[in-house]
């Protein structure tokens, strides 16, 4: 039989190898600070052997131990200074599936997760479990869509099919239900191309949330960026359930997206509960100032320190394990400010950035950031490399305030509507580097921006104090619900929420750029004015699929089918007078007086020569005069009549027209 082995330092974690025919597994942990580090297996009963890791490779501990069955419980135990406790089991970094919870709703509790406490927290710790993760992937590939052909689609796992009627109740709210083939109908019908997932990576809720009985619903808490969240899983193998829903997405042609945080862990401040990270090596994980402080940059409580560079190949390492484990098609970076972050101020050509670029598996991966953090110069919007597309903030800013406001700024309207060339046009960059979007699941849903002038988060427990006070909203002149109106008071007031959520959702979808949909705005969903529902798991967040707008879902529909058909939309290239005219309601060119006219708010763009939309973001009606032509309604909103070539339009409306050729 033979014994245990030195191992090699990489691959890091834990990992099945064979040494002479004998089945074993690989641990290899980095640590500069710490003087011994013990392994710790655990048995079903939860029996404890620990082996003491001898060998050490550039402060990377390594062990070889044969014959370990798949499903053994693991951890580590840290001995060194004042800040590492071996009375306290370490989760593996690299750990691939955790099993175990903390239960942090009483101060009593959390101090089993202190590093001051003495006691042994071997029983209630998470754990590491060691797994070999085969499947079957019937030949899947990438499927590779290029940037131009890509519309997002942000969902939340459970959020979006746990109310889905058409579902088994055993699989609502789970990885199964996406890959339902009612879901991958609707998926398809609707026209989108990627589903962008809100983290699902193993988290925890915050410990304040805890006490209060309530939880992190959006999951951006994260204990372990390389398991799958077992909570959105109907089956007991979250891993092999995750895996199916992403090729059966594939087969459908749509491509998966993960939600990554690459900020801060669920660790929080220094005083707080420890897992891993902190009681592993303090120094290496997590930004601190010259007092030792740590940067809250992320403002949950710490800031990882990506620009060491063994924190750089844990990030690489992550990113490679989902592309190559899990056939992810992309990521979308959650304050991603801080992956360029190097002294710490961010810097766009940073060492992890060079490292992300040079990795060949990650040729056709798409890489999208969320250009801010907390911290100082957090706003990048625009500075990131060339191979990310970036969040943009200032679209969804600028086009709801001119559709909801009285903001009659038609040049920073257009500034938008073309691709925002003022902040991505630049050497290598293009269009589709902007992503543009509306709403997200951070603020108000599409419903509610139309429907509320002010955020009502006090289910949150927070006195309304959190989310975004900016929302740039209108009601339409009634507080959310129009319950209790008058019959034709209410009507008015629905017929102008719809009409504008269409103008809005037309302006999304045929901008040039990558467009984003938050899930349920094809159907008019609603969270009744919270626009921060991140610790909601409850049918205020929940799609609610029985309030569902057919009429709204056709706009979508046709809006997605129709933008694959625009030249100007899916070439990637700047919009030029070439292929693109802006008109007045008279039908002449726009001119500068035309521009700097405040109280406008009305002007026609023509794409190709054949497609023209016509906007009146005014209260009132407008009589447009359209270019030479005859032209035929392809998106009709209520109030759109074309008579003798003049379009006739409602208030707050969106029109489209195609030229017969």
């Amino acid at each position: 039989m033979l014994k245990n082995q030195t191992g090699k330092p990489y691959p890091l974690g834990a990992t099945l190898v064979e040494v002479n025919g004998t089945k074993g597994v690989n641990f290899s942990i980095f640590s500069a600070s710490a003087r011994a580090i013990e392994l710790c297996l655990f048995d079903n009963s939860g029996r404890e052997v620990r082996f003491p890791i001898l060998d050490k490779t550039d402060d990377i501990f390594h062990i070889w131990v044969p014959n370990v069955p798949l499903g053994t419980k693991y951890g580590f135990r840290i001995h060194g200074d004042e800040r590492h406790n071996p009375k306290k089991l370490m989760l593996d970094p690299y750990a691939k599936m955790v099993v175990g919870k903390p239960d942090l709703t009483s101060k009593e509790n959390q101090a089993w997760y202190l590093l001051s406490d003495e006691r042994d927290n071997s029983k209630i710790a998470p754990k590491s479990i060691i797994i070999d993760g085969e499947f079957d992937w019937e030949q899947d590939k990438p499927l590779n869509i290029p940037w131009t052909e890509t519309i997002i689609y942000e969902l939340h796992v459970k959020g979006f099919s746990k109310l889905r009627a058409d579902l088994p109740e055993e699989i609502r709210g789970t990885y199964s239900a996406l890959a339902h083939p009612s879901v991958i109908a609707y998926l398809k019908e609707l026209g989108i191309t990627a589903v962008e997932l809100l983290p699902i990576n193993f988290s925890i809720s915050e410990s304040h949330l805890q006490e209060r009985g309530i939880s992190n619903y959006w999951g951006y808490n994260p204990m372990a960026m390389f398991a799958v969240e077992p909570q959105y899983a109907a089956t007991e193998d979250p891993v092999h359930e995750f895996k199916t829903m992403v090729k059966t997405l594939h087969q459908a042609g749509i491509e998966v997206i993960l939600d990554m945080v690459f900020n801060h862990s669920a660790e929080s401040e220094r005083d707080f509960p420890t897992f891993s990270y902190r009681g592993i090596d303090e120094q290496t994980y997590y930004w601190s100032d010259a007092q030792g402080n740590y940067l809250n940059w992320s403002g949950c409580g710490n800031l990882l320190h990506l620009a060491h560079p063994y924190m750089r190949r844990w990030a690489i390492d992550c990113l490679r394990y989902w592309v190559e484990e899990y056939h992810i098609d992309g990521f979308r970076f959650d304050l991603a400010t801080n992956l360029g972050r190097e002294t710490p101020a961010y810097k766009a050509h940073s060492e992890l950035f060079k490292a992300m670029r040079l990795i060949s598996g990650f040729k056709n991966t798409k890489f999208i950031a969320e250009p801010w953090d907390m911290g100082e110069d957090g706003y990048q919007m625009g500075n990131f490399p060339p191979f990310f597309a970036e969040w943009n903030d200032r679209f969804r800013d600028d086009i709801n305030r001119f559709w909801l406001w009285q903001s009659g700024e038609l040049g920073a309207f257009a500034e938008r509507f073309a691709g925002s060339a003022d902040i991505f046009k630049q050497e290598g960059k293009y269009p589709h580097n902007s992503v543009n979007f509306i709403t997200a699941h951070d603020g108000f849903t599409l419903r509610d921006l139309v429907s509320y002038n002010h955020k009502h988060n006090n289910a949150n427990g927070e006195d309304n104090r959190d989310g975004r006070n900016e929302n740039y909203s209108h009601n339409h002149g009634i507080e959310g619900s129009t319950d209790g109106l008058d019959e034709p008071q209410k009507t008015a007031v629905e017929n102008a929420r719809i009409l504008s959520s269409q103008s809005l959702l037309c302006s999304l979808l045929l901008s040039n750029g990558t467009p984003m949909l938050l899930a349920g705005d094809e159907f008019g969903n609603t969270q009744f004015g919270n626009n921060n529902g991140y610790c909601q798991d409850s049918g205020l967040t929940w799609l609610k699929w029985s309030n569902f707008n057919l009429d709204l879902f056709e706009i979508v529909k046709k809006l997605i089918i129709v933008r694959k058909g625009i030249q100007s939309l899916v070439n990637d290239k700047w919009w030029t007078e070439g292929n693109v005219r802006w008109f007045n309601e008279f039908g002449s060119l726009m001119n500068v007086s035309d521009w700097q006219e405040r109280g406008a708010k009305a002007l026609q763009v023509l794409l190709d020569e054949q497609w023209l939309c016509v906007v009146n973001a005014k209260t009132e009606l407008q009589v447009f005069s359209l270019p030479e032509g005859d032209w035929n309604m392809e998106i009709s909103m209520t109030g759109c009549k074309n008579q003798n070539n003049q379009l006739i339009v409602d208030n707050l409306s969106f029109c489209l027209l195609r030229r017969i050729l």
